[in-house]
């Protein structure tokens, strides 16, 4: 196994929109507008101590996606490419803290005109404002666990490096169709580790 602590930096606002709904319900005769207003701040991630995290399985799935966008075949194994490797073979275990440290009192706020139903195109029902929290500047270190040795420290670099321009994380990520969550590996420690 091997351990990648990575230096992660934004290079575009990261923005969260965590489901709300089952821990924070509307009050009675609170239209969703009050309800948004309310709660808008609760569609972030946070740690016991009240600072905004990353969900550890943003960084996962967007090494994932970067793999089965790439596409690139594994050298001696014919079509085979690293995507399931990535999938099965890379975790991240803590979610990490974003710095500078965004608390529910310092957490930014976007207003986004969208869809009602949170749908696109012609499925599309109606336009309403909804707020977002958004952190313009931010940064964080990653741990990545690697556990397949068929995913190289060249290999896994060239991953993550793809995944942060052009899959990202968050809300509005390129994945999405948007641009937030893009990011650049800033500096990285590649270890082995044994069990």
């Amino acid at each position: 196994m091997h351990v990648a602590k990575v230096q992660i930096e934004g290079i575009t606002p990261y923005s969260q929109s965590r489901f709300t709904l089952n821990e924070f319900e509307k009050r009675e005769k609170e239209s969703h507008e009050d309800y948004d207003e309310r709660v808008w701040r609760e569609k972030a991630h946070y740690n016991k101590d009240g600072n905004v995290v990353i969900p550890q399985m943003a960084f996962k799935t967007s090494l994932q996606s970067a793999a089965q966008y790439l596409g690139i075949q594994i050298a001696g194994k014919g079509k085979a490419t690293y995507t399931k490797h990535f999938v099965s073979g890379v975790l991240v275990m803590n979610p990490p803290v974003i710095i500078p440290h965004y608390t529910r009192e310092t957490v930014e706020m976007e207003m986004v005109h969208c869809a009602s139903n949170g749908m696109k195109g012609a499925a599309a029902k109606g336009k309403v404002w909804r707020r977002f929290p958004v952190m313009p500047e931010w940064s964080c270190e990653v741990v990545f666990d690697v556990l397949d040795d068929i995913i190289t420290e060249e290999v896994f670099i060239t991953h993550l490096r793809q995944a942060g321009q052009f899959r990202g994380i968050g809300r509005f990520r390129p994945e999405s169709g948007g641009y937030y969550g893009r990011f650049s590996v800033k500096n990285y420690e590649w270890s082995e580790q044994k069990f």
